[in-house]
């Protein structure tokens, strides 16, 4: 078992290359990230059979979709950004030079673990910084064997060794202790609420998101049948385990018969009320989510709710009356379970999404299926979220894999969400810029600073780690012993207790070393 000790060689390692990678060019950097990406790309099939093998969790090949967009993809969406040279200003007369943080501890979840250890690492690298990864428990082997690999094609491409590393066996007081650590410059947490909680109050810096519960609004001017199969295919993407996932579906009294009648078309089941009430008996048995429903189909879910449904079933939708926090299917749904109400019109439907997040969700996400732009604005404008995403699924429009918004496996909910960012994570928010500002005087003078640069190409000779290995199965050397001072006690007694103590000491380090 991974010990507090060895994680803290980690973070030294990591540590050090991070000091050593700030030092490259825009050049190296591009090469590291390239390389990168393209061995996470070819691996992504073979990582997201892995990971539903050992989460039980999802679709494969929805996590193949994953996994190139947060390989590849990431690299086509930053293509030409530079994340490594000075900026110069000339009009505003400002030089920023970009700082990376140092060493980013990037939390995985069990839901997403192979993507978010690509979108993490990846981020990590194109902004010079080192990552260690820690997983979930629950999805160990494949997260770890995912970084090791990105580790591999990093070092193959010129990085220093240990810019990629990963807790091999986590647990709780680990990630804890690693949290705490003063040798981590940042922590990037995507998970639980418990997780980010913690990620928030170690002591230092955190990037955490909030929990989602999305409410989609279709309106009477929306596209039905479109809307039915947006709606459809995102709650069955990957079995809802994204936390951008449609949970409540509110529809207008005037479509809403032909909306069930669309969904039904594309493969929903329309729970009638006695269905929907074992629904809520097995999934909020006692008054929370059972966490064995996340990411399961859903006709596995009806299974085992009593529910009879065709094994094509890819979504049952639940009706229900009243949006308020004790109607259990108000809340957030892990799986391909999504709640159904109806209003009278668009005003009350832009009211009851907003009743949807502020019982959860606040800061995250809301759709809207609609195709008049007064009702997108009020809803975008009332609903207390930062990203809509418009007459597109949710659960690939708000985390940016079917929109233009940052891809990311990490969603902030700034402010309102308890989050510390708004947005969808991105390389900038790994790092700081170091503003040179001269005076605004017109007269007087900015040089140039064109083809000025304070990195360095490294040459084909990386730089060496000054240890031989954090591995335990390579001592390292123990500390010459000193010749035994002479005693300046008249006590010969006591002088062989002091050397006794001595070699004592001397013995306890060169263990400590080892370990």
């Amino acid at each position: 078992m991974t010990t507090i000790n060895q994680a803290g060689h980690l973070l030294e390692r990591a540590r050090w290359a991070a000091a050593a990678y700030a030092e490259y060019d825009q050049s190296a950097v591009s090469a590291i990230v390239n390389a990168v990406a393209e061995a996470g790309h070819a691996e992504a099939e073979r990582f997201a059979a892995a990971a539903v093998a050992e989460t039980q969790m999802g679709v494969v090949a929805d996590k193949v979709v994953k996994n190139r967009a947060c390989s590849r993809g990431i690299l086509d969406f930053y293509r030409g950004q530079d994340f490594v040279s000075p900026r110069v200003d000339v009009e505003q007369k400002i030089v920023e030079i970009p700082r990376p943080a140092g060493v980013v501890l990037a939390l995985a979840p069990t839901t997403n673990p192979v993507a978010t250890v690509y979108f993490k690492v990846i981020l990590a690298l194109m902004t010079r910084n080192a990552v260690v990864v820690a997983p979930h428990p629950r999805a160990r082997q494949c997260s770890v064997d995912a970084a090791q690999l990105l580790a591999e094609a990093a070092v193959a491409a010129g990085a220093p060794d240990g810019i990629v590393s990963v807790v091999t066996e986590p647990s709780i007081p680990l990630v804890e202790a690693l949290m705490a650590d003063e040798r981590t410059d940042v922590i990037v947490a995507t998970g639980g609420t418990g997780v980010v909680r913690a990620a928030y109050s170690s002591g230092n810096p955190a990037l955490g998101v909030g929990p989602g519960n999305v409410p989609v609004f279709v309106d009477a001017s929306a596209d039905i049948e479109a809307a039915a199969r947006r709606i459809v295919d995102s709650k069955a993407f990957d079995n809802s385990v994204l936390c951008t996932n449609e949970s409540v579906l509110i529809a207008e009294d005037a479509i809403a018969a032909k909306l069930s009648s669309a969904l039904t078309r594309n493969g929903a089941h329309v729970l009638d009320a006695e269905a929907t009430q074992r629904l809520r008996e097995y999934m909020f048995a006692d008054g929370a989510l059972n966490t064995e429903v996340v990411g399961r189909s859903a006709a596995w879910i009806a299974e085992r709710a009593g529910i009879r449904v065709t094994a094509k079933t890819r979504l049952l939708v639940a009706p229900f009356t009243d949006v308020i926090s004790e109607e259990v299917l108000t809340h957030e749904k892990l799986c391909p379970v999504i709640g159904f109400t109806t209003v009278a019109d668009a005003h009350r439907g832009v009211r009851a999404a907003r009743a949807v997040v502020r019982i959860a969700g606040a800061g995250h996400s809301a759709a809207i299926h609609s195709e008049d732009p007064r009702v997108v604005t009020e809803f975008a404008a009332q609903v207390p979220v930062l990203r809509v995403s418009v007459n597109v699924g949710n659960s690939t429009g708000s985390s940016g894999l079917e929109t233009n918004l940052a891809p990311s496996m990490t969603i902030g909910t700034g402010f309102v969400g308890r989050s510390g960012i708004g947005e969808n994570l991105r390389p900038d928010n790994l790092l700081n810029w170091t503003r040179i500002a001269y005076n605004a005087d017109a007269g007087v003078p900015m040089p140039s600073f064109a083809g000025i640069t304070p990195w360095r190409s490294p040459s084909s000779a990386v730089p060496a780690y000054p240890r031989a290995s954090n591995d335990d199965s390579v001592a390292l050397p123990a500390p010459p012993r000193r010749p035994a001072p002479v005693s300046r006690s008249a006590d010969p007694t006591l002088d062989t207790l002091r050397a006794e103590l001595r070699a004592l000491v001397v013995e306890e380090l060169a263990q400590l070393i080892k370990r």
